[in-house]
C-alpha cells in the first residue's frame, strides 16, 4: 500500500530535503490526497523522474488520460484556470508542438544573447539603486525586477501594469492548495483575466515588435492561436519569464551566503559562474514541481500500482538531491561536474524559457558577488520565511546588508 504524506506543512516547506531523502529510501513512490486534484502520486527517485518525462503511459492532458469531468472544470474554479489547461505544459503531441512552434521564435539563441546588452544595463541600474540602502530586500528590489522587467518588455506589458501583475500572480500560486484557496482567488483571478485582454486587444490595435505581438499575429500553417489559448499562453510565458529566475537569484544567493566558502571561490574564480550557476539551479531548486502528468493505464513501479487516471507528480527538488546520481548531494560544489540536474525539466516539455532564466540569473548572481564583497544577511536565518507554494521554491523576502556601512548604519539605528 502507497503511503500517504501532507508535503505542504511550514516544516516540509521551510526544509523538505530530510523528508524527501527518507522518502527515497523508504517508499519512492508517496501518496497525497490533493484537495482539488484527488489522488496524487509523488515520485522522489531521479531515475524515476527522469523516465517519467518520456514515459507513454503519462499524459500531460488528463483528458487523454481518463474520461469524465476535470476537476479544474467545476464552479467554484475561476474560469482563467479552466482556461490554463490550454497551455503548452498541459497538452499533448500534436497540439503542444502546434503551440511551441507558434512562440519558440522569441526565445531562439540569437535573440537569447541579443538581450545579453538589455540585462547587464537593467542589472547595473538596479544595484546602483540598492546599493544607496542600508538594507536591502534582494528579492524585491533586485531580484524580482530583474526578470519583471525583462519578459515584460518581450511580452509588451505596458510599465504601470507590472507590479500588479506580479502581485496578482503571486496571490494566484501561493493559495490554491484548497477549494477555499481558489474562491478567495476568484476576484484575483478575474481581474487577471481583464487584464490578459486588455493585453490582447492593445497588440491587435497596436501591434509592436514583441512577443506578444507575434502571438496574436502568429500563424503556422494557416492556423493561429484562439483567445483562450492566447490567454494561457500569455500567463504561462509571464509566470515562467519571472517567477523561476526570482528563486534562482533568491535561493542561490542564500545559498552562497551559507557556505562562505564558495562564496570565496566564485569571487576569486569568477570564470565559475557558469557551473556555478548550474549547481544553484539543483542545490536550491527554484521550481519544485512541474506540471502534473496522468496515467493513461494502470502502472507499476517500485512495488507501487499507479491507477490509471491518477495524478503523477515528479519532485525535481527530490531528484536533484538524490544521492544515487550526485556525490555528497547536500553539499554546495560550484564545481560539480557532471551536473544533470533536473531543474528545468526534461523532454519535450523542457522549459522554453532556460537560457533566458540562465541569463539572468548568470549576469545577476555575476555583478551581485563582485560588486558587494561583503554582503551579508540583515537577519537571523531562522527568521526567513518561504512561500507556500509547493509547485515552487522561493524565499517570501532576503533582507541583505550589502556593505559594512549599512551594518553600522543599521546598528545605529536600532540603538
Amino acid at each position: 500500500m502507497t503511503p500517504e504524506i501532507n508535503l505542504k506543512t511550514p516544516e516540509i516547506r521551510a526544509n523538505p530535503y530530510p523528508t524527501y531523502a527518507r522518502l527515497r529510501k523508504e517508499s519512492p513512490v508517496v501518496l497525497y490526497k490533493h484537495p482539488i486534484f484527488g489522488k496524487t502520486y509523488y515520485l522522489t527517485r531521479y531515475n524515476d523522474i527522469v523516465s517519467s518525462f518520456t514515459d507513454p503511459r503519462l499524459a500531460n492532458d488528463r483528458r487523454n488520460a481518463v474520461e469524465g469531468k476535470d476537476p479544474m472544470d467545476r464552479w467554484w474554479v475561476p474560469q482563467l484556470f479552466r482556461i490554463l489547461k490550454n497551455n503548452m505544459l498541459s497538452t499533448d503531441a500534436p497540439d503542444h508542438r502546434r503551440l511551441r512552434d507558434l512562440v519558440h521564435k522569441g526565445f531562439t539563441p540569437r535573440r537569447i544573447e541579443e538581450m545579453k546588452q538589455a540585462v547587464e544595463k537593467i542589472v547595473g541600474e538596479l544595484l546602483d539603486a540598492a546599493q544607496k540602502k542600508q538594507t536591502v530586500d534582494l528579492l524585491a528590489d533586485f531580484a524580482l525586477p530583474l526578470p519583471l522587467t525583462v519578459i515584460s518588455e518581450m511580452m509588451g506589458v505596458p510599465d504601470e501594469d507590472r507590479q500588479t501583475f506580479h502581485r496578482q500572480m503571486g496571490g494566484l500560486l501561493d493559495n490554491l492548495a484548497t477549494p477555499a484557496g481558489f474562491l478567495l482567488q476568484t476576484p484575483n483571478a478575474f481581474n487577471m483575466m481583464r487584464f490578459f485582454r486588455k493585453l490582447i486587444r492593445l497588440r491587435q490595435t497596436q501591434p509592436r515588435d514583441d512577443l506578444l505581438t507575434a502571438l496574436v499575429q502568429a500563424e503556422e500553417q494557416g492556423d493561429r492561436l484562439n483567445e483562450d489559448e492566447l490567454i494561457s499562453m500569455i500567463f504561462l510565458l509571464l509566470l515562467a519569464g519571472h517567477e523561476t529566475t526570482v528563486n534562482l537569484i533568491g535561493n542561490g544567493t542564500l545559498a552562497l551566503l551559507q557556505h562562505p566558502e564558495q562564496l570565496q571561490k566564485l569571487r576569486e574564480n569568477p570564470e565559475l559562474i557558469g557551473s556555478a550557476v548550474e549547481e544553484l539551479l539543483r542545490y536550491g531548486n527554484p521550481v519544485d514541481q512541474p506540471s502534473p502528468r496522468y496515467a493513461k493505464e494502470d502502472i507499476h513501479l517500485d512495488g507501487h500500482v499507479i491507477p490509471r487516471g491518477a495524478t503523477v507528480m515528479p519532485l525535481l527538488a527530490s531528484a536533484n538531491r538524490d544521492d544515487s546520481v550526485f556525490e555528497n548531494p547536500d553539499t554546495l560544489d560550484i564545481t560539480r561536474k557532471p551536473n544533470r540536474h533536473v531543474a528545468f525539466g526534461m523532454g519535450v516539455h523542457y522549459c522554453l524559457g532556460a537560457p533566458l532564466a540562465r541569463l539572468e540569473g548568470t549576469i545577476a548572481l555575476q555583478h551581485l558577488v563582485r560588486r558587494f564583497p561583503e554582503m551579508k544577511l540583515a537577519v537571523p536565518e531562522e527568521k526567513l520565511r518561504w512561500r507556500g507554494s509547493i509547485g515552487l521554491r522561493g524565499l517570501k523576502a532576503l533582507p541583505l546588508l550589502l556593505s559594512p556601512s549599512g551594518a553600522r548604519a543599521a546598528v545605529r539605528e536600532a540603538a
